[in-house]
């Protein structure tokens, strides 16, 4: 049995041989997830569904800090709302799964299974607001939306997903717009800090933005393949839905004002990009400060030392929980200690704690770090002073090395065959200019699969001529293949 299971955790197809396939084979053997009997949907194994827990926890943090409030609004949204907004329906109808029939009844008004919520806040915003004393609205909310992709990837693009989406609404365009900048900002502290991902903060262009929104915002982070995914997204939506659904309030001039909404989301997918971003050949390699288990500990030494060792592990373990620590212990007696060092560095526990005989005779455990596997002696009684800046410097390291492999695959290109050449020879992001005109940046997608990501607010460098006309750049834009 542990020879079978030993030989499991091996099976991962290196990253260079096949990315897709690394992918699948490291969110299946470190199990995060499983396919459900439904197209294009997973199940959350425990494993993956805490990382989401870990996200949520953070982001909550964040929100609520900033005056948001959660609140949960139905999965089903009336077939009429769609139709007031005719570019938001135009931009999600080709996604949109429809309820017609309930309890053996056709129903009079199809109903949609919620892809994103802003017509069914709209409608109650409407009913909320009527005076600037109600103003702002600052309200988040955690839930599941289908989207009926036709090609999907666990995480990453499923037909079901997890996310929070926040809605706002404001009495003004500069409060509105302010809002949206500092939701983007809040989610690229998250995702830097917590997720040690490094992101291009910028707005997306006219094509790209969201269906109904004035201005998008992402940000973009780079998979080791190359690969974009769009990591956040923060809209301002203007007066349009609140037009579209009669948001309006008596303003302190008491003139009847139509409202100023955003709204902005992250999801599931961020657990996609985790693991594309951190992790290696040996399979996952978690940032410290979402990891569901921090440390894992490893009691080690021949049966006549064991029950010994065994209960000053569970000793150093207590003690580490004590110090909010999130730790575990595998003190099986049928797995061998160096299947446990592959099982462990497979699911990517940041640090390994190895604890022997001979370590308690020297008063010292060994720490084992997932992310260099550098080995390291700690008296036991540093033990809980060495860890906490460990996990610190662990978390750092990750992120310098993300932000190494992204600006190492990260270049510039003044013509479409030199941006063609880059995307198709080498992996990551091209900047390039761009004159504004959609034909242009249509041209690129055409030429070599690369979409436009965003507009950066602060582009390493500043490109003069359109990448595709020659004309003089409006844009610096930067292109890559995404997922």
């Amino acid at each position: 049995m542990a020879k079978q299971k030993k030989e499991f955790v091996t099976e991962i197809t290196p990253q260079q041989e096949d990315f897709s396939r690394w992918y699948i084979d490291v969110i299946k053997k470190a199990d995060l997830m499983d396919y459900a009997p439904v197209r294009g949907c997973i199940v959350f194994k425990p494993e993956g569904y805490e990382l989401w827990e870990a996200c949520q926890r953070e982001l909550d943090k964040r929100f609520k800090a900033t005056g948001h409030r959660n609140a949960y609004f139905p999965l089903f949204i009336p077939e009429s709302f769609f139709q007031k907004e005719k570019e938001h329906v135009e931009g999600f109808n080709p996604e949109l799964p429809w309820v017609t029939e309930a309890g053996g009844e056709k129903l009079e008004e199809r109903l949609a299974i919620r892809p994103t919520s802003e017509t069914i806040i709209g409608h109650m915003y409407s009913q909320w607001i009527q005076s600037y004393r109600d103003l702002p609205v600052l309200i988040n909310q955690w839930a599941n939306v289908v989207r009926w992709e036709k090609r999907t990837l666990p995480f990453l693009r499923t037909s079901e997903f997890l996310w929070q989406e926040g809605h706002t609404a404001h009495a003004s365009e500069a409060e509105a717009r302010e809002e949206t900048m500092k939701i983007l900002d809040l989610y690229t502290d998250f995702v830097e800090t917590e997720l040690a991902i490094p992101v291009f903060r910028g707005q997306k262009t006219p094509s790209e933005k969201f269906a109904g929104a004035v201005d998008t915002y992402s940000i973009e982070a780079m998979m080791k393949d190359g690969k974009a995914v769009q990591a956040g997204t923060s809209h301002y939506m203007g007066q349009n839905f609140a037009q579209a659904f009669d948001i309006k309030f008596l303003d302190k001039d008491n003139q009847l004002k139509y409202a100023y909404t955003t709204s902005w989301g992250v999801s599931t997918r961020l657990l996609g990009a985790l693991i594309m971003v951190h992790g290696d050949d040996r399979g996952l390699a978690l940032p410290p400060r979402v990891a569901p288990t921090q440390v894992i500990i490893i009691p080690i030494g021949p049966q006549k030392e064991r029950e010994r060792v065994v209960n000053h592990a569970e000793d150093l373990r207590q003690r580490l929980l004590a110090a909010n620590i999130r730790v575990r212990m595998d003190a099986r007696e049928d797995l061998s200690p160096g299947w446990k060092f592959n099982e462990y560095e497979m699911r990517g526990i940041p640090v390994r704690l190895e604890v022997g005989p001979r370590d308690m005779d020297n008063g010292q455990v060994v720490l084992v770090r997932r992310d260099t596997g550098e080995k390291t002696p700690v008296s036991t009684d540093s033990l809980l002073s060495a860890l906490p800046q460990l996990l610190d410097d662990i978390q750092a390291n990750m992120y310098a090395k993300a932000k190494a492999f992204r600006d190492e695959h990260s270049y510039t290109a003044d013509t479409l065959p030199e941006l063609a050449d880059i995307i198709r020879e080498k992996r990551g992001f091209v900047l390039a200019g761009w004159c504004g005109d959609e034909a242009c940046e249509k041209a690129v997608k055409d030429e070599c699969s690369a979409t436009s990501r965003n507009i950066p607010f602060q582009p390493p460098q500043e490109m003069k001529h359109c990448i595709n006309c020659g004309k003089p750049a409006q844009h610096t834009v930067w292109f890559a293949r995404s997922y």
